[in-house]
């Protein structure tokens, strides 16, 4: 048995997210077919989270184990040749039996970008949530910085569909840095997170809350309350899809050839 490793960028828009479902296209689902043609096995591939309808990538990772004596190279190319041009394969690397993508990631950088121009180019309007409207940056960056650290999230989260499963979910999540910043252009507030692991909605949830923060319906204080609460309809909305992209998956290197 041989294993590999893909490093995936992707346009989310016309995608059901990435995670596979029945009779909807879907990211995962797009490859795994690809693999299964390639190499005539039932593959299952992994990946080391589950981005959302809408939502893109520029860094996804995936797993995947097969008998084929296809090398990397060749498994970059055939995917690429056969997959629609808004899923794409920019690496493949072979690796040991202990990589797994999900396991193998020790942390994860997602970026929402907000457009701030009158008009949004044709070009990026599938990629930024488009707010022209007065907005108070400087307390949007001090509130951005309340979530750096360990705290219980449940506020800025979106069931899971399920009460028991809602009741026995842990909402703490550690983030490691965030940074709200003007893009090169001055055209965009650009907001990214780095973190251990994300739950569902989390970055769209702490997006609309910056952003009202930024419209003055809470103040930067408030974000200490709103973790006190766990209440969820007290944080802000939970922004669209198009503006949040997973930039990178940060993995462990014990999993790589050669090393010990």
């Amino acid at each position: 048995m041989r294993y590999f490793k893909l490093t995936i960028a992707y346009d989310g828009t016309d995608f059901h997210g990435w995670q596979i479902q029945a009779d909807k296209p879907t990211i995962q689902g797009e490859i795994v077919n690809v693999l299964r043609r390639i190499t005539q096995e039932r593959i299952h591939l992994h990946g080391s989270g589950r981005t959302d309808a809408g939502v893109h990538a520029l860094g996804q990772i995936g797993s995947f184990k097969t008998q084929s004596s296809l090398s990397a190279g060749e498994f970059q190319r055939a995917l690429n040749a056969i997959l629609p041009p808004t899923i794409r394969i920019m690496d493949a690397e072979e690796t040991g039996p202990d990589f797994n993508a999900r396991w193998s990631a020790r942390g994860k950088i997602y970026r929402y970008r907000i457009y701030r121009g009158k008009v949004v180019p044709p070009s990026e309007w599938r990629y930024v949530l488009h707010y022209p409207f007065p907005l108070n940056e400087e307390k949007m960056r001090e509130a951005a910085a309340k979530f750096v650290g360990l705290h219980d999230f449940a506020s800025f989260a979106a069931s899971t569909g399920s009460e028991e499963d809602d009741r026995e979910r842990s909402t703490e999540r550690e983030i490691y840095s965030t940074e709200l910043a003007r893009s090169p252009n001055n055209e965009e507030l650009v907001y990214t997170v780095r973190g251990r692991s994300f739950l569902r909605y989390m970055v769209r949830k702490v997006v609309g809350t910056l952003l009202d923060v930024g419209r003055g319906r809470l103040q930067p204080e408030d974000i200490d309350k709103l973790y006190a609460m766990r209440d969820r309809s007290k944080s802000g909305p939970t922004v669209p899809p198009q503006g949040l992209c997973m930039v990178k998956v940060e993995l462990e290197e014990a999993w790589k050839i050669g090393k010990p």
